[in-house]
Parts: structure tokens; sequence; C-alpha cells
């Protein structure tokens, strides 16, 4: 049963992933309106940096893959660690409307990275 329920909420957490990826390149979500105007300027200025949002939409779409692949997901959820940081501060500091599905979904990387502690013991001792 442990198995299933890991399985779907990896699935959901990758699709997550690969669908906002997938939004960076394709553009077929549109911002919501409730926006704050400070944010947008924020995302102005990120959308004139020509590499970043394409960097990290091949990460999330990456991330995402790999994060639903059983073998794979403890580099997965390294992986997306540092995308789940700067949306776990962007919905703290910024905007919060999107702090509950923001803060669900930094437990389960955190909940990921947690069990696969003994993948990473290797690179924290001789």
């Amino acid at each position: 049963m442990k198995n299933k329920i890991v399985f779907v909420v990896s699935l959901l957490f990758g699709l997550l992933f690969i669908v906002f990826g997938m939004n960076k390149f394709l553009n077929f979500m549109p911002p919501p309106p409730e926006m704050p105007e400070h944010l947008m300027k924020v995302m102005g200025a990120f959308m004139t940096i020509g590499w970043l949002m394409p960097l990290v939409g091949i990460a999330e779409v990456v991330g995402g893959v790999l994060f639903i692949i059983p073998k794979t997901r403890a580099f997965a959820a390294v992986m997306v660690f540092p995308v789940m940081v700067g949306i776990m501060l962007t919905n703290t500091v910024t905007d919060t409307s999107g702090l509950p599905i923001a803060l669900v979904f930094f437990v389960i990387n955190l909940w990921v990275l947690y069990e696969n502690r003994h993948k990473y013991a290797p690179m924290f001792t001789e």
C-alpha cells in the first residue's frame, strides 16, 4: 500500500513540475489576473534574462520526469530542491496566495529527500 501511495504522490509531483516547466517554453497558462504588480515586475525582470527561465524550465521538466521514475527519484529530489526553495520564498515573501499548495509540495520534496538520505551519505563522508 505504501508503494502505491508513494507512486501516486511522486506522479502528481512530477507531472506538476513537467507542466509548469513546459509552460516556461510554450506559455499556455496566462499569469493570474490578481498577481501583485511588484511580482509582475520581478517576473518581467526574469524574462529579460534570456537564459534564466529556459534553464529553470529544463530543470523542472527533467526533474519532473526523473521524479516519476522510482530509480531516479532521489536524484530528482535534489535537482528540484533549489526550484522548490525559490517557490517557497516567492510564496512566503511576495505573494502568499499559493502558499498552501507550495507548502504541500515542499514537504513532499523534503520527505523524498529524507527517505533517500542513505543515498546521499557518501557525499558527506570520506
